[in-house]
């Protein structure tokens, strides 16, 4: 039977030659991002700023868990600037107190970021609700440090 070998461990496993591997992706240890939204209202097109991620970071994934419901029409995005939805397409979230994962797959497998990237979440098609209930969004990632 025939054996390959995945992109990360194809330098350091499948040739000849032995390559080290990239140590911020293949047994890196991962990090996390917290970010908590409150319910405040925020109108469609709004912007609300999660963290930072540092230069050689890789996106693993995210999760969303949410204390009462983001509305029924309201979507939610996540990505970086210039890239709104890097991570997460806009979509409906009414799931409460069900972690919910989210990736997209290009955006895993992409390489470790260049620079800095400042991690966001876009509001859209409507406003997100005015209460007191909240919403929390977990990135997963992992870098050389």
């Amino acid at each position: 039977m025939a054996n390959s070998y995945s992109r990360e461990t194809a330098a350091s496993l499948g040739a000849a030659a032995y390559a080290k591997s990239d140590g911020r992706v293949l047994q890196a240890k991962l990090k996390r991002l917290r970010a908590t939204i409150d319910y405040d209202g925020q109108a469609n097109g709004d912007t609300i700023t999660l963290g930072k991620l540092p230069p050689g970071a890789s996106f693993a994934f995210g999760v969303i868990t949410a204390k009462a419901t983001f509305g029924a029409a309201a979507t939610l995005a996540i990505g970086v600037v210039g890239d709104a939805t890097a991570f997460r397409a806009a979509a409906i979230f009414t799931a409460v107190d069900t972690p919910t994962l989210f990736g997209i797959a290009e955006d895993i497998a992409a390489a470790p970021f260049t620079e800095e990237k400042t991690v966001i979440a876009t509001v859209g098609a409507a406003a997100a609700p005015n209460s007191a209930d909240y919403l929390v969004v977990d990135i997963f990632y992992s870098d050389a440090v």
